[in-house]
């Protein structure tokens, strides 16, 4: 597969996610798709689990906006750069946020199989997530990664 089409099959899966529309993202995912979050500690693959993953993800981020800046492909693999736009709202976290829209730079590598997107690692810095939406990052990261004092 060609640049052209990597970053025309990222791009509407921006669009898509930017709308929270998980119908017309799940249109360009192929059926063996892998979503990873390293922030959240998460990885789903299939189409059911990324449309459940997304589904949650759109509660907690209602407005969640991506606007790629930059690319670069090689080989099969597009590499994206640009900037994320979220409220994050509820308490999935475990914490009460401010209320205030995050503003993040977000670097997004994508695979491809089948003219589908077949895996996507989304990157951001969830620090700078917590800071800017007012809770603490700690907190946050007890909730998703559990808390390493009671592993030990």
């Amino acid at each position: 597969m060609d640049g052209k089409r990597m970053f025309e099959l990222a791009e509407r899966l921006a669009i898509a996610k930017s709308r929270q529309d998980v119908a017309a993202a799940l249109e360009v995912l192929h059926p063996d798709m892998v979503l990873e979050t390293p922030a959240f500690g998460s990885q789903v693959q299939g189409l059911a689990e990324n449309e459940s993953i997304l589904t949650r993800f759109f509660k907690s981020f209602p407005d969640y906006h991506v606007t790629l800046d930059g690319h670069a492909c090689s080989d099969g693999t597009l590499v994206c750069w640009g900037t994320v736009r979220m409220t994050m709202t509820g308490d999935r976290f475990g914490v009460v946020p401010n209320g205030r829209r995050a503003e993040l730079p977000v670097f997004i590598t994508f695979a491809f199989r089948d003219d589908r997107i077949a895996r996507e690692r989304f990157v951001f810095d969830l620090s700078e997530l917590c800071a800017q939406s007012g809770v603490s990052t700690d907190a946050v990261r007890r909730k998703l990664f559990g808390d390493p004092a009671q592993a030990a």
